[in-house]
Formats: structure tokens, C-alpha cells, sequence
């Protein structure tokens, strides 16, 4: 079966999943989380990604990002993987393999779901039972969104610097928000979306979406859908671009 051509549009955030081979673990001590942050700060900055969220879970990782261009994605995957993969052979005196093939990812239509697929990721480890409570969990991103823990790899989404004035406004309206649990609705349609490489956004966005690609994309969402807009853009208009690697 053919690869699903990945869907890149510059300047909108994507949810990005990666797991360890055979869905092993891919980290087995702190150094190794904390050598996978660093190069992660490192590539981002160096392939202009803005990186908003982020879970390193024992035996697989959740990045939601904004690519910069065309390439900066798949660039900023290919260094931090090989990298990575090159520390822990080394460190573990092993070989082969560390990730289970390619990342997947997908498109996010931001004003609906971004807030919605950070909290997914940063809650992660609660549902995963490892922790009662998403700032016990050291190695995410929620350390710093809800707790105001400096880091020097976030960059904050305007929609999340939307939630109040100043950072403590922020923290405390974010807070609130990851009290109201996501709905299992809300969560199978993220976990759907990354998993088949396709867009999660609205009946329009998706449209928008399947217009510039020339093909249609088959999540649908529960409901009734919106008519066809006859203001979709024509291939190219929303700068996308495929690729099949």
C-alpha cells in the first residue's frame, strides 16, 4: 500500500507522534530525556520551528509545533531523530532502530483545536495513570504553561497567550481549562487524525484542505456536515506541499 502523502502548510501548527521501535521504549533514564530536549531546542531553532507543546512519554513522544517553511518539519525530524538515535546506540552499547519508522502527523485548524490538542498531549501522562496530576509529570511542556517553569524551548501559541494579560493570568486560565477533562469524542478524533496522517479542523477547513490537495480526506466528524464551499482555494493557493518520504 502506498504512503499517505503528508500534508505541510507553513505558518499553521501541526500535532507530530513519534514512537520507539516495535513501540519499545526510546528512553531509559533522565539523561535521555533531557539529551532529546536539548537537541530538540536545538533543531527547532535551527530549522525555524516554533515549538508549543511537547510530552516525552517512556516509549513514545508528542510535539505540536508551527513549521516556519516548507521543509522545516521534515528537516527538524530527520536531525533530532538521527541524533537521538545515535546517542542511545552509543550509550546502550546497542543497534538498530530506536524509532518505528516515520513520524506521523497532521495539520490543525488553530482557532478550534489547538488549545484542544495541547491539552490532549500534556495530559498524557494522566491518562496514561503515571501521574495524578500533569505537573508532577518533569518532561513536558506543562511545567511551564501551568506552572510557569522556565524554558527556553516554548514558544507560546497566540491563541494560548490569548487566555489572559499577563503570564500568571495565563497559567491560572490554562489551568482551569485542563480541569475540564476532553471529552473521549474529542480525543478519538486527535488520536484519529495524527494516526492517519490527516487534517483535524471543521467541515470548511477540511474542504479547504482537500481543494488544494486535489483529493479528498475521509476523517469526518459526528454531525451533520456543511455544504461544499464555493469559495474553497485552488490547488497551491494555501501553500501546501506533499511529500512522500
Amino acid at each position: 500500500m502506498p504512503r499517505r502523502p503528508r500534508v505541510k502548510l507553513v505558518g499553521h501548527p501541526q500535532h507530530v507522534v513519534q514512537r520507539g521501535h516495535n513501540r519499545e521504549a526510546c528512553f531509559f533514564a533522565e539523561e535521555d530525556y533531557r539529551f532529546y530536549l536539548h537537541w530538540l531546542r536545538e533543531g527547532a531553532k535551527k530549522y525555524d520551528c516554533a515549538i508549543h507543546a511537547y510530552v516525552l512519554m517512556t516509549n513514545h513522544v508528542h510535539l505540536l509545533l508551527t513549521p516556519g517553511a516548507i521543509a522545516s518539519l521534515p528537516r527538524l525530524m530527520q536531525s533530532l531523530g538521527r541524533r537521538y538515535a545515535q546517542y542511545i546506540n552509543h550509550s546502550y552499547r546497542r543497534s538498530g532502530s530506536v524509532w518505528e519508522g516515520r513520524y506521523k502527523s497532521s495539520l490543525i485548524q488553530a482557532e478550534d483545536y489547538l488549545l484542544a490538542c495541547q491539552r490532549y498531549i500534556e495530559l498524557n501522562p494522566v491518562r496514561a495513570d503515571m501521574v495524578a496530576d500533569p505537573g508532577q509529570y518533569r518532561w513536558s511542556s506543562y511545567r511551564w504553561h501551568g506552572l510557569g517553569e522556565p524554558s527556553e524551548l516554548i514558544a507560546d501559541h497566540p491563541l494560548y497567550c490569548a487566555l489572559g494579560r499577563s503570564e500568571a493570568d495565563r497559567r491560572g486560565a490554562y489551568r482551569d481549562l485542563l480541569r475540564a477533562h476532553l471529552e473521549e469524542a474529542a480525543l478519538d478524533e486527535i488520536r484519529k487524525a495524527v494516526q492517519q496522517g490527516l487534517p483535524l479542523g471543521n467541515d470548511r477547513f477540511r474542504e479547504q484542505v482537500e481543494a488544494a490537495l486535489g483529493r479528498r480526506v475521509t476523517l469526518r466528524r459526528r454531525g451533520r456536515q456543511e455544504r461544499t464551499s464555493s469559495n474553497a482555494p485552488l490547488p497551491g493557493q494555501m501553500g501546501l506541499d506533499l511529500e512522500g518520504a
